[in-house]
């Protein structure tokens, strides 16, 4: 198979990130309502909802030592599976039960599509090209989600918009679209992302498998040693947290605000998709602005500017208000994941870059599903807004935590305090077989773990 050039590399990862997310962007603006829709209570929406985040807590990292250790593509290609079968049972799951059963379907497809393709991406552009600029092509990654995940909402806002066909109900319609999309994603996935594996078989599986332990004991090594990558991980606890504020309770406090839960879904269709334009402007134009200010300090900054946008969601009155701090929040949103993954990809050189990022969303979705639950449990005991304002205060509190980045880009480090100081750090000693599952050799083998 011939090495592919950086050009090659960089559109098919695009293509493949924009198929994964564009059904993602069909769900985003329904879900909560899609819950309430089939009898849930929002105390029990926050509830199903957390069996993702937990389960992703167990799974996470053993399924980034597994894409680690036995490529990238049989892991991601596992994933889009699940999500087809999370997205059938969701099609008609009307129960706690059967909608807690979704979720947990949902966090063995996120823990496993978490990380494998943004990894192949940046080994397989490293090894075309030693000095690419990462923040740069992660930030033409998250302009092509904030593209994919607009368009999905404003189709999703139509299709609720249309009505309901026949005995499927009007929130119903954008799942059964997601599902087919799903389909094409997993299709695209199969035939454009090519990785060498050097062996096949029985033999070759167990091999890999065995060095799934010591990948993951890698990127705790990784974490022990850099006070700079463990801050960057912390930051994911408070972000994951806060998340629950645009994600689950600004449909609902939207549709509090207008009085009509069906219009608040329609409308949330080309708002969804004005905020992820904005989320891929956002993505686009924080490198620059980094250039200017600093990666880390930016990075900082914009944490307190989204906790100010979700400030405006809770407290302003009217739809145009909400909505326009939503559109807010998403352009700090999208301007914040690519410093971010810049900077912990900085941190990490050699084999152990999925499990990295494995502990990365490893905190970000339990921090998620506490959110969830805690925030959701504030707004049935006093108002959405009450918990949008809690959700708000977490998310600016994360700032302080870019510190130690910053100070390391201040000043020269020294090469035997490159573990401390935040330079790339060697990785601990690996076995032969994961050594040779996870090498690239000019040939590719990579999220915003966030949705």
């Amino acid at each position: 198979m011939p090495t592919l050039t950086v050009r090659q590399v960089r559109l098919r990862y695009l293509v493949l990130l924009g198929l994964r997310w564009l059904p993602t962007g069909l769900l985003i603006p329904i879900f909560a309502l899609l819950l309430l829709e089939r009898g849930l209570t929002l105390p029990q929406v926050g509830l199903v909802t957390a069996a993702q985040g937990l389960v992703v807590l167990v799974l996470e990292l053993p399924t980034g030592g597994l894409a680690d250790a036995i490529g990238r593509k049989p892991v991601l290609i596992l994933a889009s599976l699940l999500s087809l079968a999370s997205l059938t049972l969701l099609t008609f799951a009307d129960s706690v039960t059967l909608l807690l059963l979704v979720f947990v379907l949902q966090g063995f497809f996120r823990a496993l599509d978490s990380g494998p393709l943004e990894s192949w991406y940046v080994d397989a552009m490293l090894a075309a090209d030693s000095d690419a600029d990462l923040e740069r092509g992660l930030g033409g990654g998250g302009a092509v989600v904030g593209v994919a995940i607009g368009a999905g909402a404003l189709l999703s806002g139509g299709l609720v918009a249309l009505g309901p066909i026949g005995s499927i109900s009007a929130m119903t319609v954008p799942v059964l679209v997601a599902l087919v999309l799903q389909v094409l994603a997993l299709v695209a996935l199969v035939l454009l992302l090519p990785e060498v594996r050097p062996a096949r078989g029985v033999t070759a599986l167990r091999d890999s498998l065995r060095g799934v332990p010591v990948a993951i004991g890698g990127a705790f090594g990784l974490l022990r040693r850099s006070r700079i990558l463990l801050a960057l991980v912390a930051v994911e606890l408070f972000w994951g947290f806060g998340m629950t504020t645009f994600e689950t309770l600004l449909p609902v406090r939207l549709s509090e605000v207008i009085g009509d839960p069906d219009r608040a879904a329609a409308l949330l269709g080309p708002a969804g998709s004005v905020a992820w334009l904005a989320s891929a402007g956002g993505a686009a134009l924080a490198p620059v602005v980094a250039r200017r200010l600093g990666v880390a300090p930016t990075a900082a900054l914009l944490r307190i500017l989204q906790g100010a946008t979700v400030v405006g969601m809770g407290l302003l009155a009217g739809p145009i208000g909400v909505i326009a701090a939503y559109l807010a929040c998403y352009l700090v949103h999208g301007a914040s994941n690519p410093l971010h993954m810049g900077l912990l990809h900085r941190q990490v050189d050699g084999p152990y870059r999925t499990s990295v990022l494995s502990l990365n969303s490893m905190v970000a979705q339990p921090a998620g599903a506490l959110g969830g639950v805690v925030l959701t449990g504030v707004a049935g005991a006093t108002s959405v807004s009450t918990a949008m304002l809690v959700g708000a205060v977490v998310l600016a509190i994360a700032a302080p935590l870019y510190l130690p980045a910053w100070r390391a880009g201040r000043r020269p480090v020294a090469v035997s305090d490159a573990g401390a100081a935040g330079q790339a750090l060697v990785p601990a000693p690996r076995s032969a077989e994961g050594a040779n599952a996870t090498e690239v050799r000019g040939i590719e083998p990579a999220n915003p773990s966030r949705s």
